[in-house]
């Protein structure tokens, strides 16, 4: 295949290309993009199992995991035992340009990195998703809700926009932390969230019993990823991920940030770094009140197996 260019020793094909429908960009437009934010993005990739959203000509977006048989064989791997799947998977660790540019030329449009390095999490992370939409000024005063159930504690974190509707906290933890004790702490940061404001805000896992809330998504500790800070989206306009102040969230919303607009926006920063907070350690209170609190894919299993269980006798 002829290349229409090449980067950093990558051959780049078909540039010209409509990235996806609705994207308002071609290929190129992701090639340049990337390779702009390379040295932004690549941070929150470096030695992280990655996932990537792939959108390729007359096919629906897929997750791939593995890392194809054909992949340059300077790309380095992590294999990881997969319980979803409960198989072994070859995760890319997107280190540097080249491998950047490589997914980007495979038209890997979404770069959903795990949230470990090596065996030790780095983050806890709430997830927060507003029920519609254009319901982003509620996940935006969930999002404060969450940074004052962590201030409460002596905690602080990072935010930013997931791309779609939603918005995303991290908060930098100290290497070693067993999982189920992140885990835990999670869950009684959302927990501690929706107390301060029941009517807005939901940690309730079974999306018909969220009552049009913002439901705080406490599951992603452990195996999960979360999309990167910077990676586009496939959505209608191809926004990105966006990091963005505490005192400016209220004044933006996801649409503000594509890959046409973002990178005008950073005027050369990185502010994800910038308002990252070290490394902190977990509050035991934390823990010892998430130890309470029921898993939540665990306990919507259970709920799900009853209800369907008394739908099956109200009909017998």
């Amino acid at each position: 295949m002829t290349s229409d260019e090449t980067r950093d020793g990558v051959p780049l094909t078909n540039l010209g290309q409509p990235l996806f429908d609705g994207a308002d960009a071609t290929k190129r437009d992701l090639v340049d993009y990337l390779d702009a934010v390379a040295d932004r993005i690549i941070p929150a990739l470096r030695d992280r199992p990655l996932s990537v959203l792939r959108v390729r000509p007359g096919q629906e977006p897929f997750m791939q995991k593995n890392v194809p048989k054909y992949a340059p064989s300077w790309i380095r791997t992590v294999t990881l035992w997969a319980a979803a799947s409960n198989r072994q998977v070859s995760y890319a660790l997107c280190d540097d340009r080249r491998t950047l540019l490589w997914f980007a030329n495979q038209r890997a449009v979404e770069y959903h990195p795990g949230l470990i390095v090596g065996e030790s999490a780095t983050h806890l992370v709430l997830d927060l998703d507003p029920p519609e939409e254009d319901s982003f000024p509620r996940a935006v005063a969930a999002a404060l809700l969450v940074r004052q159930a962590l201030a409460d504690d002596g905690l602080a974190g990072a935010v930013k926009t997931s791309g779609a509707k939603g918005v995303h906290v991290f908060v930098p933890v100290v290497a070693g932390i067993p999982m189920e004790d992140l885990a835990a702490a999670t869950r009684a940061v959302a927990a501690r969230a929706e107390r301060l404001d029941p009517a807005l805000a939901t940690t309730a896992f079974i999306r018909e019993d969220r009552g049009g809330k913002v439901f705080l998504d406490s599951t992603r500790a452990g195996g999960a990823t979360v999309v990167a800070a910077y990676s586009p989206r496939v959505r209608p306009g191809a926004p990105v991920s966006f990091p963005v102040a505490w005192d400016d969230l209220g004044g933006v919303s996801p649409g503000d940030f594509t890959i046409h607009t973002a990178v005008e926006i950073l005027a050369g920063a990185d502010p994800w770094a910038a308002s990252m907070p070290a490394p902190q350690r977990l509050p035991s209170d934390l823990i010892e009140e998430g130890d309470t609190i029921p898993v939540a894919r665990v306990q919507a299993m259970h709920e799900g197996k009853r209800r369907a269980r008394a739908r099956r006798d109200a009909g017998g």
